[in-house]
């Protein structure tokens, strides 16, 4: 039987280079219990050849959109998806990118390259995704659409009043009772564990400290990623979600 329709977006997305923090976000969306939550369907189609989106399977980006649609004709659906691979079937979809609520969220790419270098020492520049990233933010605004921007930092260190503004902004009700979990290893999250260990381990949004042995201020390849990937990422910087002080 199909749930009440609900006010607010029927699909759902927040893009994200690697390591900014998109999984914690993830895990708040989870907690609300109102989305079917899809995990990096199609990075995962990139990655494996086949995706599971929600109780579907997709092998291509074509199928993953299919399935997303498919579901959100019973339930709204959430998902999130990273930029280390790219996708020109969905940058090719203009229809798919014009009646999603297309979200993205970001962290300093210094921060973000050298959590990434960590667990993939043979990262290439881009994989690194902030440009990438850039390219579906346009592709989306080329829609007459205008995606929100969450900043991670802000949301670390400001987590209800920036959740408070995202919910605002997509058109769906804040519920602060999301904002506390348990931790654990969701089994979404299983296939590609060893990048989500340190959301499985939070209760909340916290900021980890992690410090890292290579980072852009030690390395010379990864201070050119830097360098090539700062301007993307201050463009979405510059739009930015901002919150009443």
């Amino acid at each position: 039987m199909p749930l009440p329709k609900q006010n607010g977006p029927r699909i759902l997305a927040l893009w994200s280079a690697p390591r900014c923090r998109s999984t914690a976000f993830m895990r708040m969306m989870a907690e609300r219990g109102d989305f079917l939550v899809v995990h990096e369907p199609f990075s995962h189609v990139a990655d494996f050849g086949v995706a599971e989106v929600g109780p579907l399977r997709a092998s291509s980006e074509a199928e993953v959109i299919a399935a997303l649609r498919e579901l959100s004709a019973q339930r709204p659906v959430f998902f999130k998806d990273t930029t280390d691979f790219h996708y020109p079937g969905l940058l090719a979809d203009s229809a798919f990118l014009a009646e999603a609520t297309h979200t993205f969220i970001i962290r300093h790419p210094r921060e973000a390259i050298a959590s990434h270098f960590a667990l993939n020492p043979s990262l290439k520049q881009d994989e690194v995704g902030f440009a990438r990233l850039a390219g579906i933010y346009d592709a989306v605004e080329a829609t007459g659409r205008e995606p929100l921007v969450v900043d991670s930092d802000l949301l670390m260190a400001r987590p209800a009043d920036t959740v408070a503004a995202y919910c605002a902004g997509v058109g769906i009700a804040y519920r602060e009772e999301a904002l506390s979990w348990q931790p654990g290893m969701r089994e979404e999250w299983r296939r590609t564990r060893r990048w989500h260990e340190s959301t499985s381990r939070t209760k909340g949004f916290a900021e980890v400290a992690s410090p890292y042995e290579t980072t852009p201020d030690n390395n010379a390849t990864l201070a050119g990623y830097l360098r090539f990937h700062l301007p993307f990422y201050e463009k979405l910087l510059a739009r930015r979600m901002t919150l009443p002080s």
